[in-house]
């Protein structure tokens, strides 16, 4: 079995990101190997839900069924299949003074004969895996920061006199 596994922090609140993650839609928006993931299911995002993904891999394309199988205040389980691979995605998300702290774990199991191409897809998920931690950092930070300070109002009040001037 392939393990990889990245720990990054974010400047978003861990309501935000989790939101983004459930839609596994977005994967296309950051994961580096991936085409298209398209919502096969109809309705409210719940367990059940599904999705259709188109990756490359190696100058492969495959493609995978995934479909959400787990979902908490702090986490998500996603499990993809086709005839060559089983995949279980986790992200974990928690609370962190200027943000999140965001845990993405893939196991990727392969099946048959692709099973001799484990050693070199495992170097290769490792790469993917760090790139996408990037772009996924990148795309959480767009969703807004946390907002944990108060922000002087772009207009002076009325009764107080402009910056640098005394009363």
């Amino acid at each position: 079995m392939i393990v990889v596994e990245r720990t990054f922090a974010v400047t978003v609140a861990p309501g935000p990101a989790l939101g983004y993650l459930t839609d596994f839609g977005n994967t296309a928006a950051w994961d580096p190997a991936v085409r298209q993931t398209t919502r096969t299911s109809a309705g409210p995002i719940r367990p059940g839900a599904s999705w259709h993904q188109v990756c490359r891999i190696l100058g492969v394309t495959t493609e995978l069924t995934y479909m959400l199988v787990g979902m908490s205040p702090e986490r998500l389980e996603f499990h993809g299949r086709n005839e060559g691979a089983t995949c279980v995605d986790t992200v974990a998300v928690r609370a962190a003074p200027a943000g999140s702290e965001i845990t993405y774990r893939v196991e990727l199991e392969m099946h048959g004969l692709a099973k001799l191409a484990a050693p070199l897809i495992k170097m290769e998920f490792e790469k993917l895996g760090t790139a996408g931690a990037a772009a996924l950092t990148t795309a959480l930070n767009q969703l807004g920061p946390l907002r944990t300070t108060f922000a002087a109002p772009a207009t002076p009040h009325p009764l107080m006199p402009p910056q640098g001037q005394e009363a």
